[in-house]
């Protein structure tokens, strides 16, 4: 799907308070269709980050809590920041029974700094919302001494061949300036683009990444809910937008069955504090 990195365009093209409520009229569904990260990844960014049972991690933008109840339910002390409030009430309620968890309402750019408190900092397919010149610099404020930033990234990958080329020929003829889809070797190459610029920065050293591969089954409800969290999908007029979701769900109905497998891609990048 869409190439996350894609999304810095979204993050300049609109005002505070809209990126804020990005993704509030999507929140449900993309607390119920976004993929969460294999076990195997969080136990290897924990090790990276040599991570102690009593450690402190603060999240930036944790939306519904997609990787948080991961980190919580191996004990972790959390504060996790979320500029919407839909996002935030699902996230509390996902998080209800890890007392140390804290889900608070703001952006990181707007959260009051806890310097030098955090073993490490969390961004789950956010880091890239936060402004340039906030992102690094406050990061490194808030972490101890040898801290890390752990960095989650999940891309989902065209579907099988037969379901993308129905796909594809509606959002041609529905929506023909929307690109939804990309390949796995451009995601890789903006995770290296980004990796090179986080250790630019002066701030952090040690890039270590890793990557694992699945599939998902989706229902068409799912997965049409699932484009729907999508920014090129919620950037559209609400009017283009159920017109093609309309064309979707026929097609889709017509020739398919009642699910279909999507691949996945989920990665991480963990650095250390300078």
């Amino acid at each position: 799907m869409k190439n996350w990195i894609d999304e810095n365009r979204y993050r300049d093209e609109y005002t505070d308070q809209q990126r804020k409520d990005w993704y509030s009229n999507t929140a449900i569904a993309y607390n119920r269709t976004r993929p969460r990260y294999p076990k195997e990844l969080i136990s290897r960014t924990v090790e990276l980050a040599k991570l102690s049972s009593d450690a402190n991690i603060l999240e930036l933008g944790c939306g519904s809590g997609t990787a948080t109840t991961s980190y919580a339910e191996l004990g972790f002390s959390m504060v996790c920041l979320e500029p919407s409030l839909e996002a935030c009430q699902l996230a509390r309620q996902n998080c209800a029974e890890h007392p140390n968890v804290k889900i608070i309402n703001t952006t990181f750019e707007e959260w009051e700094l806890e310097s030098n408190k955090f073993d490490a900092v969390l961004a789950a397919s956010s880091f890239h919302w936060i402004s340039p010149e906030i992102r690094y610099l406050k990061t490194t404020q808030a972490l101890k001494e040898n801290g890390s930033l752990i960095l989650l990234w999940n891309i989902l990958l065209k579907p099988q061949w037969e379901v993308y080329q129905l796909l594809q020929e509606i959002f041609h003829n529905q929506a023909p300036s929307l690109k939804i889809y990309d390949d796995r070797e451009k995601h890789e190459s903006s995770l290296i683009i980004f990796g090179k610029n986080i250790i630019d920065s002066s701030l952090f050293k040690d890039l270590v990444s890793g990557k694992w591969a699945y599939e998902i089954t989706y229902t068409i409800d799912d997965y049409l809910a699932l484009l729907s969290t999508l920014s090129p999908c919620i950037a559209l007029e609400s009017g283009n937008r159920d017109a093609l979701f309309a064309a979707l769900r026929e097609v889709l109905e017509k020739n398919w069955g009642k699910s279909f497998q999507v691949p996945c891609l989920s990665t991480f990048q963990v650095v250390q504090k300078v």
